[in-house]
C-alpha cells in the first residue's frame, strides 16, 4: 500500500508556512490565469478562421469576445474550486489555491463566480450575439456543475472536461459568423480529441495527487499504466483525421492537412512509447509534445487559411463568396461568378 492509498492521504494538506501572497498572484491562482490563456487563444483562432483571415479582423469585436470569454472562463475556475475546497486542500498542487487554503471563503467565491458568469453573457449577448453567450455560459455549467461534480465518481470526467475544452473556439468562430458551420465544428473536435492524451499524460505524473484528492481519474485506477497509454495513443492518432477535417471542409488549405498529419503521427508516437512502457519521463514527453502540438497546427490554419482565391480548390475546396448590396451581385475577384458579371470587351 502506498502512502497515498493511507487513510492519511484523505486529509487536508497543510499548507506551506509563507503561501503565496499578493492580491494579484491571488487573482491569477482564483482565475486560473495560466490556464484560462489557452481558453483566450483558441477563442482568437476560431474568431480569425471565422473570419477567414487577419485582413478582415474587426480587432473591437475579437476583443469584446475575449473579454466576455475570459470572464466566462474566469467564472468556471472560481466555481470550480468554490465546490472543490475539501478535494483541492488534500492536493498537493492545488493546496495553495485561495478557497483551498482558507484565503477565500467558498461561499464568496461562489457569488464572485456567479457574477462573473453573469457579466461574461451579458457583455457577449449584448455585444456580440446571443450564439457566443449561451455557448459561453453553458461552458460554465458543465465545468462547474457536471464536470466537478464527476471527478470523485468516474473516469468519464474527463470526456465531459473535453468538451468545456472544445467549445471556446466555438465561441470565437461564431462571434465571427453569426453561427456554427463546418468550421466551428472542425475546431472544436480538434480541440476535443486534443485534451484526452494531453491531460492523461499530466494526469499520470500526478496521479498519486489526484488519488489523495479523492479523483477518479483513469491513471489513478490504472497502476500498471497500460491501459492509460493506449487511451493516449488512440486518442492521439485520431488527431490525424480530425486534422484533415480542417481542409476537408475548407477552414484551411492542403498545407495545414500536411501540418496536421506529421503533427498527429508525431504525438502519436510519443504516446505509443509511453503506451509501451509507461513511465513518469515518457508521459512528460508526451504531455510536452501535445503543447507543441496545439499551437503549431492551430497557428498553421490561420496562416493557410484566409480569403478566397481563384484557385480555391487548391486550399481545399472552399467555394466562391459572393454578397449583396444595394441589390447588386459583388463577386469575388477571378471567381466565375466574377467572369459572368464583368462586361464584356
Amino acid at each position: 500500500m502506498t502512502q497515498a492509498d493511507t487513510p492519511d492521504s484523505l486529509e487536508p494538506v497543510e499548507p506551506t508556512a509563507d503561501p503565496p501572497g499578493g492580491m494579484r498572484r491571488m487573482v491569477m491562482d482564483l482565475t486560473k490565469m495560466r490556464l484560462n490563456a489557452l481558453v483566450l487563444l483558441t477563442t482568437a483562432v476560431g474568431y480569425v478562421l471565422g473570419r477567414e483571415g487577419l485582413a478582415s479582423l474587426d480587432w473591437g469585436l475579437l476583443g469584446l469576445t475575449m473579454l466576455g470569454t475570459g470572464l466566462a472562463a474566469a467564472s468556471a475556475a472560481i466555481l470550480n474550486q468554490a465546490l472543490e475546497q475539501g478535494r483541492d486542500s488534500r492536493m498537493h498542487r492545488t493546496r495553495e489555491r485561495p478557497v483551498a487554503s482558507g484565503r477565500m471563503s467558498p461561499v464568496l467565491a461562489f457569488l464572485v463566480g456567479i457574477g462573473l458568469a453573469y457579466a461574461g453573457f451579458a457583455l457577449l449577448a449584448g455585444s456580440v450575439g446571443i450564439t457566443p453567450a449561451l455557448l459561453a455560459v453553458s461552458n460554465v455549467i458543465v465545468y462547474a456543475f457536471i464536470y466537478t461534480p464527476l471527478k470523485p465518481l468516474t473516469t468519464t470526467n474527463t470526456l465531459v472536461g473535453a468538451i468545456c475544452g472544445a467549445i471556446p473556439p466555438m465561441i470565437g468562430w461564431s462571434a465571427a459568423t453569426g453561427g456554427l458551420e463546418a468550421g466551428a465544428w472542425v475546431l472544436g473536435g480538434i480541440l476535443f480529441i486534443w485534451q484526452l492524451p494531453h491531460f492523461f499524460a499530466l494526469a499520470w505524473m500526478y496521479r498519486d495527487d489526484y488519488r489523495r484528492g479523492g479523483h477518479a481519474m483513469l491513471p489513478v485506477l490504472d497502476p500498471t499504466g497500460r491501459i492509460t497509454g493506449q487511451v493516449m495513443t488512440t486518442t492521439a492518432a485520431l488527431l490525424v483525421p480530425v486534422g484533415l477535417t480542417g481542409t476537408l471542409f475548407g477552414v484551411a488549405g492542403w498545407f495545414s492537412a500536411a501540418i496536421a498529419t506529421i503533427c498527429g503521427s508525431w504525438f502519436t508516437i510519443y504516446c505509443m512509447r509511453f503506451w509501451r512502457s509507461p513511465g513518469d519521463a515518457r508521459a512528460r514527453v508526451a504531455f510536452l509534445a501535445s503543447l507543441a502540438y496545439l499551437p503549431i497546427v492551430l497557428g498553421v490554419m490561420v496562416i493557410d487559411g484566409g480569403p478566397v482565391t481563384p484557385e480555391s480548390w487548391i486550399r481545399g475546396g472552399r467555394p466562391p463568396i459572393t454578397a449583396e448590396a444595394d441589390g447588386l451581385r459583388i463577386a469575388v475577384p477571378g471567381s466565375e461568378t466574377d467572369a459572368a458579371t464583368r462586361p464584356g470587351p
